[in-house]
C-alpha cells in the first residue's frame, strides 16, 4: 500500500520540534562521523525537517524521504512490529554506514516521522576516540560532578554534604548565616522539588522543617 503524507495536530508539530533539539545534541556528542537526521511524515518530498552532518548522504533540509524510509514506516505501523531498526547501509559514493532509524510517535500514538542515525564508518579512528576524550583546545569542554544514585534519600545526603563542605570551607560566611547558605545552595540545584525533602534535610541537618521553610522563603523573595 502506498505510503502518503500524515495529517499532523499542533502537538504532533511540536513533537517534532522536540526532537530537531534532541538531534543537536546528539550531533554535538556524537560528533561529526554522525549523520543525525529527523524527518517528517507530513511532507514526504520534503520530509527532512533537520539534518546535522549530512554531507555524508549529500542530503539537506527539505530532501524527500527515501525509499527504504518509506518501507520502515510501513512495516513499524504493523501491530506489534518494533518501532526501530539497525542496519548497515551505504553513502551515494558506496562508501559504509551503519544506521539506526526510530518511529516518532504522535499524539494519538501513530508514526508521525522518523529518527536516523548514520554512522560513516570509514571516519577515521583517532577522531572517534577524540569524542571521548577532553580537549584543552574546545571551547565545549565543560566538565560536571553529577551523583548516580539507587534512590532520593541517598541523593539527598550526597547533595547537603557537598553544600555543607562548600559552605563550611568558606570563611567569608557567617556562623550564622551558614544553614541558610546551605539551604540557598540546595534550593538553587532543585532538591527542594523532591516530596518530603525540606522534612529529611531538616533531620539531616538537626534543625526544624519550619526554619528551612523560612530561608526557602527568604530567598525567593530576593
Amino acid at each position: 500500500m502506498k505510503q502518503k503524507p500524515v495529517s499532523l495536530s499542533k502537538g504532533d508539530y511540536q513533537i517534532l520540534e522536540s526532537y530537531k533539539i534532541m538531534a543537536e545534541g546528539l550531533a554535538e556528542y556524537l560528533g561529526e562521523g554522525f549523520e543525525i537526521v529527523v524527518q517528517s511524515l507530513g511532507n514526504l518530498e520534503h520530509s527532512v525537517i533537520k539534518i546535522l552532518n549530512g554531507s555524508h548522504t549529500g542530503r539537506k533540509e527539505g530532501s524527500p524521504i527515501t525509499d527504504l524510509g518509506l518501507t520502515m514506516v510501513k512495516n513499524m505501523s504493523e501491530p506489534g512490529a518494533p518501532k526501530h531498526m539497525t542496519y548497515f547501509n551505504k553513502t551515494p559514493k558506496c562508501e559504509p554506514l551503519k544506521s539506526c532509524s526510530i518511529a516518532i510517535t504522535g499524539e494519538k500514538g501513530n508514526i508521525i516521522g522518523l529518527m536516523c542515525l548514520n554512522f560513516y564508518v570509514n571516519t577515521p579512528l583517532s577522531d572517534v576516540i577524540s569524542r571521548l576524550l577532553p580537549n584543552t583546545a574546545s571551547t565545549n569542554n565543560t566538565s560536571y560532578a553529577e551523583s548516580f544514585v539507587e534512590d532520593v534519600d541517598e541523593l539527598l545526603k550526597i547533595s547537603l554534604k557537598e553544600a555543607s563542605d562548600l559552605v563550611y570551607n568558606d570563611r567569608t560566611i557567617a556562623t550564622s548565616n551558614k544553614n541558610k547558605e546551605i539551604i540557598s545552595i540546595l534550593n538553587d540545584k532543585g532538591i527542594f522539588n523532591f516530596k518530603d525533602s525540606v522534612v529529611k534535610i531538616a533531620d539531616m541537618m538537626g534543625i526544624s522543617k519550619n526554619t528551612v521553610y523560612m530561608h526557602i522563603r527568604n530567598i525567593s523573595k530576593k
